[in-house]
């Protein structure tokens, strides 16, 4: 996708929800395969909560958050009640879109990347390798 036009609608949540659907289906079967249950969220902006968690000046600072425990950190004896969710900023999203002139469908797919690599606990190095992959 290019960037909005004049006279052309933003592209909606559910816009940002089915390209991060066709990003995940890119994302290499052996990385899949170890997500385990992962929600993937796309919402206006971060919460207040977040807002101030993560010290933003901004609710258009942060473009998506990993929620929930890196699996290198999960433990059988300590078992979890929550699922691990990964959000999306759909305003901060295009507002970077709009900004760079990248691709949004790209945009859409390194923010993702980014945040399941901090559920499997990867480096940068290797989302880098998987967004190149």
């Amino acid at each position: 996708m290019t960037a909005p036009g004049a006279g052309r609608r933003a592209p909606s949540l559910g816009d940002i929800e089915a390209l991060a659907g066709r990003a995940l289906a890119t994302i290499p079967n052996e990385v899949k395969a170890r997500l385990g249950p992962l929600v993937i969220r796309v919402e206006e902006f971060p919460d207040e909560e977040v807002e101030a968690e993560m010290e933003l000046e901004s609710p258009f600072d942060i473009l998506g958050l990993y929620r929930g425990v890196a699996l290198p950190h999960q433990s059988i004896s300590n078992p979890r009640t929550e699922i691990d969710m990964v959000f999306l900023y759909r305003r901060p999203i295009l507002d970077y879109w709009c900004e760079t002139g990248e691709d949004l469908a790209a945009v859409v797919r390194h923010v993702l990347i980014h945040e399941i690599g901090h559920h499997l606990g990867f480096s940068d190095e290797d989302m880098e390798r998987i967004e190149e992959g």
